[in-house]
């Protein structure tokens, strides 16, 4: 499925239309772009995010330009396949989860830590793109990355089971998006499951998990108010980590480019847009927690000391994340870099 327009006019009018235009402005775009992604055509991502943009930078190019967006992964392969596709060329961009292809953005995990990552959305945007030359760009080197950005973070979310501290989540199976959330989930003493989110629902369903680590903003677009009873976060919307995403573009079609076509996808993919960025998800997530509580769940906002004993518990995952980098990179001054840009955005 893909994003079409459509253009209503009566015969005489459209005949006059075309017999008046000139060659520039009825031909076709000379830039034809796939864009493929995992969620459904009605999620907040693809509405509020991907078509915005797309029709921005198709704007901007007059007409020159267009994106067609594939959602729901109607173009073939799973989720975790997606970094594969835009890298080999099989599709022109995505938008996908760093996570579902473990091992190849470990400098960008940094940015999904517990502790690193608290609550601010726009603030950790801006500081991955102001560290993305020095720190970043070496692991999108199969890529163009056209930007990366976070959802609201990791909430808590159950089926069955109030959480109000690290000892009720003894035990649970969770359903998490990558290896940072199997880190955080282990130490919270539950059983980490990794799948892609669009399994989620039946996976709660079946009780094949007890709950997830995932935002508020994807409870409409899966029903999770209908399979879940619970949902937890920390005081003043704090999360337990969160997810790095990036809208990367093919390589070799991104060289192919002349220079003002790149400009415009640069332009319209720059800091001001990654604060409307921060605003999406933010909006989204406060509609999916009013879904759910209008639903009859419970929102449980943990007390400060509640999340001081979460945290507590999280820390050590920020340390074993930066042990197990080993000599590859200088993780300890990634991850305090991490915390000093994203608090320098916050202010």
């Amino acid at each position: 499925m893909k994003r079409r327009h459509f253009l209503l006019a009566t015969a005489g009018v459209l005949s006059a239309a075309v017999m008046m235009q000139s060659p520039a402005s009825a031909a076709d775009p000379e830039y034809t772009f796939k864009l493929h992604h995992f969620l459904s055509p009605k999620s907040p991502a693809q509405t509020q995010m991907l078509e915005p943009w797309a029709e921005a930078i198709e704007k901007d190019s007059d007409g020159r330009i267009e994106i067609e967006i594939y959602p729901s992964m109607s173009l073939g392969g799973a989720p975790p396949q997606l970094f594969r596709q835009v890298a080999d060329g099989v599709v022109d961009i995505v938008w996908t989860v760093n996570g579902y292809t473990p091992g190849l953005f470990p400098r960008s995990e940094a940015f999904e830590l517990p502790t690193v990552f608290t609550n601010d959305i726009a603030a950790t945007n801006l500081a991955m793109r102001e560290m993305y030359d020095e720190y970043l760009a070496d692991e999108y080197e199969g890529v163009h990355l056209l930007f990366n950005h976070v959802h609201a973070g990791q909430a808590i979310h159950t089926a069955k089971k109030p959480v109000h501290s690290v000892e009720d989540t003894q035990g649970m199976k969770l359903r998490v998006p990558g290896p940072t959330g199997n880190a955080v989930v282990k130490a919270m003493g539950a059983t980490p499951v990794t799948m892609p989110v669009p399994d989620l629902p039946q996976s709660l369903a079946t009780s094949a998990v007890d709950g997830a680590l995932i935002p508020w903003e994807i409870i409409p677009p899966l029903k999770l108010q209908d399979v879940t009873d619970y949902q937890i976060e920390g005081p003043d919307a704090n999360r337990f980590g969160t997810t790095v995403f990036q809208v990367s573009m093919n390589k070799d079609k991104w060289d192919s480019l002349p220079a003002d076509i790149q400009e415009i996808f640069n332009k319209n993919s720059d800091e001001e847009w990654l604060k409307k960025v921060a605003e999406v998800w933010r909006a989204s997530d406060d509609k999916g927690i009013q879904i759910a509580v209008d639903a009859g769940n419970e929102h449980i906002v943990l007390t400060e000391e509640q999340m001081a004993g979460f945290n507590e518990a999280l820390t050590p995952v920020v340390n074993a994340w930066i042990e197990e980098q080993g000599d590859d990179f200088d993780a300890k001054a990634l991850v305090d870099t991490a915390k000093k840009t994203i608090e320098k955005h916050k202010q």
